[in-house]
Formats: structure tokens, C-alpha cells, sequence
């Protein structure tokens, strides 16, 4: 299906409103997303962060980790999402950022009309009142994609000082399941913590100068969470196996 992206105005989606629900059908099955250094904190709570590098292998970015394959999301059970929080690339669907054509500063909220999150009339939340006024579920989305876009943009600074100091490895996993079945992640990349051990510390005071050590030991710990993954994908199997 083509994208449909639209300016969100209170003259032309007055009534428009959205699904909120968490399903499959609503574009929640998705193995990760995209996830910033200023959200990692937050992302490390419940799901491992990986890197990996464009297909143009010039930049990398960061991944919160849901499933061990392509359109599986283990966090995804009966319409809920089984974490407290959500990256901010799931909770802003259908929204995203775009920019002015007159004006390279100023940000406008747009939405994408071709989404299934898009809901019928009486569905879903609001995102104007009668009035044309802005929902308080629109602030918050609002909020939401400011802080994304915040975070995209400080984000090739932190990347640039991974690389930098050489404080990426290649990661595999291997995973071998109750089943008998086997699972793999390749062609990521984790923090080389044995190379961050080796850096002296006019270089960690840099990186901490510039809000990067926090971010960085957040991927680390983050890690710890492929246990809790695999112990969902084995709850999955024992419960479809009836």
C-alpha cells in the first residue's frame, strides 16, 4: 500500500481519529524498530538494543529487539503489548515529522491517511475537539515526535563517537529453543566492551562530557534481555503447541 502522508490540520482532520489498540493487523508484528541514543534509558527496561550498519555501510543506527525473525514481536499477546513502555518509533504511528518547504526550522505534524491505524467515525481517539482545539492524545503524540526528532538529529554524534574510538563489534546469536529449532540474529553489532574498558579516562570524560558514556553502558545493559526474549518465544511454542 502506497503511503498517504498529509499536514495534520484541525480544518482537514477535524473528525479523524486513531487505533490505539495494539495488534498485528495494526502494524505492531515487527521484529524491532528504530530507537535513539536519548531513548535508551528508557528501551533498555524491556528489550535489547542492537546496531546495525546501513546497506550503503557509511552509518549505523540503533535497534530495540522484539522477535528473533522478520514480523515477529514477542512483546505482542492477545491485543497487548506485555512491556511498560513502548519505543517512541511504535507510540507514534501513524505520525512522523516533515518539514516546512519555505522554512528549514520549523517542524509539522504529519500523518500518514493510508494506515490501518486510522479509524472509522466513533473509533479510536480523537486528535481534535469541536472546537478544532488539539485532544490532550494529540499533545502528547506531539510531544512524542518532538522528542524522536530531538533525538535523531543528536544522534549522529554519538554514532560518530562510537566510531571514533572503535566501540563497535559484529554480534551473533545463536539460540537453540524448547523445541529443537534454532534461531540466529546476524549482521549486528554491540558496544566492544573490552575496547571501552581500554580507554583512559581524559577520553571517558569526553564521552561523558558529551552524554554519551550513559547511553553506551544503557546498550550494555540492555543485553541481559535476550534471556527474557527467549523465554517468551518459549512460552509461545509450549502455548501453540496446546
Amino acid at each position: 500500500m502506497t503511503n498517504q502522508h498529509a499536514i495534520l490540520t484541525a480544518e482537514a482532520h477535524r473528525d479523524l481519529t486513531i487505533r490505539t489498540e495494539r495488534a498485528a493487523a495494526l502494524g505492531d508484528a515487527a521484529m524491532c524498530c528504530i530507537t535513539v541514543p536519548s531513548e535508551f534509558r528508557a528501551v533498555q527496561s524491556a528489550y535489547p538494543i542492537l546496531f546495525r550498519l546501513s546497506d550503503t555501510r557509511d552509518r549505523f543506527s540503533a535497534l530495540a529487539m522484539f522477535g528473533f525473525e522478520n514480523g515477529e514481536n514477542l512483546f505482542l499477546n492477545d491485543g497487548r503489548w506485555e512491556a511498560r513502555y513502548r519505543p517512541l518509533a511504535m507510540e507514534i504511528q501513524p505520525f512522523l515529522i516533515g518539514g516546512s518547504p519555505t522554512d528549514d526550522n520549523l517542524k509539522q505534524v504529519h500523518v500518514d491517511l493510508s494506515s490501518p491505524r486510522i479509524g472509522r467515525p466513533g473509533q479510536g481517539e480523537r486528535l481534535f475537539d469541536e472546537m478544532g482545539r488539539p485532544t490532550p492524545y494529540l499533545d502528547r503524540v506531539a510531544g512524542q515526535l518532538g522528542a524522536l526528532d530531538e533525538g535523531y538529529r543528536a544522534a549522529p554524534d554519538f554514532f560518530a563517537a562510537l566510531h571514533r574510538h572503535d566501540l563497535l563489534e559484529p554480534f551473533t546469536l545463536d539460540v537453540t529453543l524448547d523445541d529443537g529449532s534454532r534461531n540466529q540474529l546476524v549482521g549486528f553489532h554491540i558496544i566492544d566492551e573490552d575496547r571501552l574498558a581500554s580507554l583512559d579516562a581524559p577520553i571517558l570524560a569526553a564521552l561523558n562530557a558529551a552524554g554519551h558514556l550513559l547511553p553506551i553502558y544503557m546498550a550494555i545493559a540492555s543485553l541481559e534481555h535476550f534471556g527474557e526474549l527467549v523465554a517468551r518465544r518459549n512460552r509461545r511454542i509450549a502455548r501453540d503447541r496446546g
